[in-house]
């Protein structure tokens, strides 16, 4: 085949998502995210649409936010432990909060927005990955409670958190996990 890449198929044979409790400063600075989330808008789009959109979460953002996440947690009746993981996700470098913002289309439905945007989530993680970071795809509280995504990352009643990409300098190789038996998960059909 002409069009092999050889260094694209070894990077996706291989490719590790790096925990954020795994990962050190610095993170990429807004010059370094702006190529990545360039890279990352390069997903299938039915009508070019582009039913998400960043939030940039920063160093003194994310301190800000911890204490505001952990206080929520308690709020919302889960215990100590709970709130302190919530806010320790907070220690990551840079955080993208990738926002889905559907559009109104007669001809491409919802769903298919959703795709795009689960597509650009990959997409970042991967450019971030590729560029030499370590980067995770990750919700939590932060992402999925509404009310503290509305009130601290400004978004709209109608949108929703599709996750939020944590980014920073590689530490230690994470161990690798067990893989899909593809096998058990393929239905063939000649």
């Amino acid at each position: 085949m002409d069009h092999r890449n050889d260094a694209a198929l070894q990077f996706l044979a291989t490719r590790r998502s790096h925990p954020p409790k795994m990962m050190t400063g610095p993170g990429p600075d807004p010059d370094q995210l702006a190529d990545l989330l360039t890279l990352a808008a390069r997903v299938p789009d039915h009508g070019k649409l582009e039913p998400w959109r960043f939030v940039v979460l920063g160093r003194q953002t994310l301190d800000a936010m911890a204490p505001r996440l952990r206080d929520a947690v308690l709020a919302a009746g889960q215990d100590q432990a709970a709130a302190d993981k919530a806010a320790s996700a907070m220690a990551s470098p840079v955080i993208v909060a990738v926002v889905f913002s559907p559009v109104d289309s007669p001809k491409v439905p919802e769903w298919e927005q959703v795709l795009s945007t689960g597509a650009l989530c990959l997409g970042l993680v991967n450019a971030a990955l590729a560029s030499g970071w370590g980067a995770a795809w990750l919700t939590g509280f932060a992402a999925l409670d509404q009310s503290f995504a509305q009130a601290h990352l400004g978004i709209a009643a109608h949108e929703r958190v599709a996750g939020l990409i944590h980014i920073g300098t590689r530490g230690a190789q994470p161990p690798e996990r067990p893989r899909p038996d593809i096998a058990a998960k393929t239905e063939w059909r000649p």
